[in-house]
């Protein structure tokens, strides 16, 4: 049920592990875009510019959550590179000892502060109750989304990445069945919405644990290796709160960014809504991509196998941009039709809406590849061991995001707002390239002929940037 990464033409490994990563991040996305064009077709724009006033505050939580997932997975896709079993299953038992904790705090903390996030945002007024009611409910279930991230993340660590994708496709059938169960047989709003999302995941990370726990004797712990362990659990924090950050930093940026956007009025919140909608699917190639290179980086650093580190940057970049061109291209062409799905040709600024809709859109995989090089260097950094640059080049991110947002949409309006993530990517690939290529020189030069146990452990610390 592993696949090792450790030999092998680079290309074919990673595309091969690309592809099934691919489709369950289109399943997951499918979550968020059925809400979208239910909540769109069905509630109308208002309800869809609601649910997108939430969604850099929404990011900056589940982003965090997501972050430390992955984190948490790095240090055992090195102990599987390197054959240390025992201690992959230490990582695993108390990745989830840290993971049920950090869900309790934060699943707490966002439920009381709500109101008063969104309120800091700025959100229009006439938007705001429907989105304090979707949000709510989004925060309430980060417990699942620990679940099945964690779950997944760790299942991909051993090299299947196929696993998670079948599950993702069970719950995208029921999250359809039940959002138009909730808002059209009960009439629950927007906050229907929520809650199919989040039942629907809670369905795929019960199945993925049932199954991991069935199929994968290779993760059964004893228990000795069950007991909790301050080393592990300092090992996974140094690898996972540093990614976590890195997103929720990122995050920061969009905050005020989503700020400057609600301050231009509901239509321009909307056609952000609908257009983040559709970027998010167009980008899945390129999260799918940081989560192939962080296990393959991951892997080969454990088995010792530095020589391939560079090879695979190189051969993951060239996917980057072909997918980019295509990405481009198609949407020239079709980002009317794209738009029409979160769009309802009824609606009395439809013409407006879908313009600007476009604008964004298009504006966005201009810049498709500087995207594809934050995602693929900065995922293949933190699977070398190397996860406090991420954080770096988070604040970059998050640097161009505010600037852009805070000083250029008050005075030169959307156009601005469409031009602040590429600006963001741009400046965090300024830093990303020199810090890889730094990176793999710097574990070759200080790693020549180290065992094995010798680089696992070096990549087991944190590293100070």
């Amino acid at each position: 049920m592993t696949k090792d990464l450790t030999s092998g033409s680079p290309m074919r490994l990673i595309l091969g592990f690309t592809l099934p990563t691919l489709f369950g991040l289109l399943f997951q996305q499918l979550y968020n875009m059925v809400d979208a064009m239910i909540v769109g077709k069905l509630l109308g724009s208002q309800a869809l510019g609601a649910v997108g006033a939430t969604g850099s505050i929404n990011f900056f939580v589940i982003g965090f959550c997501l972050g430390v997932c992955s984190g948490f997975a790095i240090p055992v896709a090195q102990r599987m590179g390197a054959k240390d079993y025992p201690q992959m299953r230490r990582f695993v038992a108390n990745a989830g000892y840290l993971s049920a904790v950090i869900a309790l705090v934060l699943t707490v903390a966002t439920g009381i502060l709500c109101r008063d996030i969104l309120t800091a945002m700025k959100t229009p007024a006439d938007l705001f109750e429907d989105a304090q009611a979707y949000i709510f409910v989004i925060f309430m279930g980060i417990p699942v989304v620990f679940l099945y991230n964690l779950l997944a993340s760790i299942i991909r660590s051993l090299g299947d990445s196929r696993t998670p994708v079948y599950f993702l496709a069970l719950s995208s059938a029921l999250n359809i069945a039940l959002d138009l169960i909730f808002i059209l047989c009960f009439d629950s709003g927007v906050a229907g919405a929520a809650v199919a999302t989040v039942l629907s995941q809670a369905v795929s990370g019960v199945a993925c644990l049932v199954y991991m726990l069935r199929r994968f004797p290779i993760l059964r712990v004893t228990q000795e290796e069950r007991r909790l362990d301050l080393a592990a659990c300092k090992a996974l924090c140094a690898m996972g709160l540093p990614m976590g950050l890195q997103y929720s930093i990122t995050a920061i940026g969009s905050i005020v960014l989503q700020s400057s956007v609600n301050a231009l009025g509901s239509v321009y919140v909307s056609a952000v809504a609908a257009g983040s909608k559709l970027y998010q699917l167009l980008a899945c190639p390129f999260d799918a991509m940081g989560a192939a290179m962080a296990t393959y980086c991951g892997q080969n650093v454990g088995a010792g196998r530095l020589d391939r580190l560079r090879k695979g940057v190189r051969s993951c970049s060239v996917l980057g941009l072909g997918y980019s061109v295509i990405a481009l291209v198609g949407m020239i062409l079709f980002a009317a039709q794209g738009a029409m799905l979160f769009l309802n040709a009824e609606e009395p600024r439809f013409e407006l809406l879908l313009g600007l809709t476009c604008q964004y859109v298009v504006t966005l995989t201009a810049f498709f590849f500087p995207l594809a090089l934050v995602n693929i260097l900065r995922f293949s950094i933190q699977g070398m061991g190397f996860s406090t640059f991420a954080i770096l080049a988070g604040v970059l991110e998050m640097i161009a995001r505010t600037v852009v947002g805070h000083f250029f949409v008050p005075t030169a309006g959307y156009t601005a707002a469409c031009f602040a993530s590429p600006a963001a990517w741009i400046c965090a690939d300024l830093f990303l390239i020199p810090a890889c290529l730094g990176c793999i020189a710097h574990l070759r030069k200080r790693n020549p002929t180290a065992s094995l146990e010798t680089i696992s452990r070096t990549m087991a610390r944190p590293v100070k940037a």
